[in-house]
């Protein structure tokens, strides 16, 4: 049956008619709704695929006609909107890459020739670092985050938010685009905003004495900061049980969607631990959405569409299969980005969902990156597989690293692990190697530290250190 846009646009606000869509600003669901668009969020799949259809071809005739980004691009490769007849032909697309998006800035500064808006019309500018290379500028219209808020507001409904909590957002507010999502997304629901950040000495400290007191229901910011938060409470004598959070959300790293890593935050705080996040270009990043049934991450298909493909031809892969996420905006008029390759690891399903909704879903989250992967004698192995095994061993002290060198020409595998107090090292470290060596094939070398010694981060964790080049450099030098 397909959907019904012209009731939806009567009872939700939302003309979905329309590209870009229109929505009704002062539209919310009642406390009690489930969902925040029912009739999209529970459709079959195929109705729910005409709307995606709609939307893109609006998205990709948009691109083409002002962007000369998006001109060259697919003149090359021999396509045009016209070529969009199902979305199955979207695989015929050229994917894009964030080196592409560099290259553009590079030659057209600062928004890159892929910018569809003309530039005084950009209302935000907000970036990546550049701590990899050069930054790159993301500029944002007017429109579009109005945008960015509703499609939050949806998916943090979704996570069981509602206008009646009082969200701590502790993540930096600066050019990372996460904490200001967050903020327009708790503002747009309706919730009380309470955009604390992060980052200053002494912060966190200070952010456990302010929730003692304002009582926040929900917290967002990484997950290895929220098990850095519950740490500082619990050197002060506070339980982090009594700051009252309900739910916690997460992105910028894979922790929400390791179970062990999930486990903890839930018991520690006694909270719901959600996974988010995509990749800062494809803002709305919360697009890979974890729901109250905490099932994995959906994936929104009618906001940001989503193919799982293959990390080396960007073909779509089938259910079931693990890929590399290529992301399309559906409804961004500023800097629309046509399958983008985020260049990140999951695994894709379409099993029911507890929760009713009928999006495909990542059951383990986002689970590693491309370059996040490392082979050691011939293994490869993913951070998050350490941190899943260490962090269900009673007796870890919270905090790890990875280093891996070269020893006599042969790889070396050093995981040096925090050991909570009292706690029998020689046990720890022969139940630490066992159970490593069965999940990653490689037997490592256990350094034990005492808890503390490792210092924890208010970002994104950095927890592996490949000396190997180090190595090569030496013997090519030699």
């Amino acid at each position: 049956m397909p959907l019904d846009l012209s009731r939806i646009a009567r009872e939700r606000g939302v003309d979905l008619r329309a590209w870009p869509p229109r929505y009704d600003p002062a539209y919310r669901p009642a406390p009690d709704a489930a969902e925040w668009l029912p009739e999209v969020e529970r459709a079959h799949p195929d109705a729910r695929e005409e709307l995606i259809l709609a939307k893109l071809r609006g998205q990709v005739r948009w691109a083409w006609e002002k962007s000369p980004f998006y001109r060259r691009k697919w003149d090359e490769a021999g396509i045009s909107p016209d070529s969009l007849r199902t979305l199955r032909d979207l695989a015929r697309f050229p994917v894009v890459q964030k080196n592409e998006l560099r290259a553009a800035q590079a030659a057209y500064p600062p928004f890159g020739d892929y910018l569809c808006i003309d530039p005084v019309e950009v209302a935000r500018i907000h970036g990546t670092s550049g701590t990899t290379g050069r930054p790159t500028v993301f500029g944002i219209g007017r429109d579009d985050w109005a945008r960015i808020a509703e499609a939050h507001a949806r998916i943090l409904w979704g996570a069981g938010i509602r206008p009646r909590d009082r969200a701590m957002i502790c993540s930096f507010f600066s050019l990372y685009m996460g904490s200001w999502g967050a903020l327009a997304g708790v503002e747009r629901l309706g919730a009380t905003a309470f955009p604390f950040g992060a980052g200053v000495a002494g912060q966190t400290l200070m952010g456990v004495q302010w929730a003692r007191e304002m009582k926040p229901s929900a917290f967002y910011g990484t997950p290895s900061y929220a098990l850095h938060f519950a740490d500082t409470a619990k050197r002060e004598g506070i339980d982090p049980r009594s700051l009252g959070f309900r739910v916690l959300f997460f992105s910028g790293e894979p922790g929400a969607g390791i179970p062990s890593t999930k486990k903890q935050i839930e018991e520690t705080f006694g909270a719901a631990c959600i996974d988010m996040g995509s990749t800062a270009e494809m803002s709305p990043w919360m697009t890979d959405g974890e729901c109250a049934a905490r099932g994995g991450m959906h994936l929104w298909q009618d906001i940001v569409y989503t193919e799982i493909c293959d990390p080396k031809t960007f073909q779509p892969l089938p259910y079931g299969a693990e890929g590399t996420p290529v992301y399309t905006h559906l409804e961004r008029t500023s800097q629309p980005m046509i399958r983008f390759v985020a260049g990140d690891l999951t695994r894709w399903t379409d099993a029911p969902c507890a929760c009713g909704r009928t999006y495909p879903r990542l059951p383990q989250g986002i689970y590693g990156r491309i370059d996040d992967m490392f082979i050691v004698r011939g293994e490869n192995i993913y951070p998050s597989a350490i941190e899943d095994v260490l962090r269900a061993i009673d007796g870890f002290g919270g905090e790890f690293r990875v280093i891996i060198s070269r020893r006599e020409a042969m790889d070396d595998l050093l995981v040096r692990a925090e050991i909570s107090p009292g706690r029998d090292a020689a046990a720890l470290e022969r139940e630490m190697r066992e159970r490593l060596q069965a999940r990653v094939g490689v037997r490592p070398r256990l350094e034990l530290v005492a808890q503390g010694t490792i210092p924890r981060t208010e970002f994104k964790a950095r927890r592996v250190i490949d000396d190997r080049d180090l190595y090569r450099k030496g013997v090519s030098g030699s």
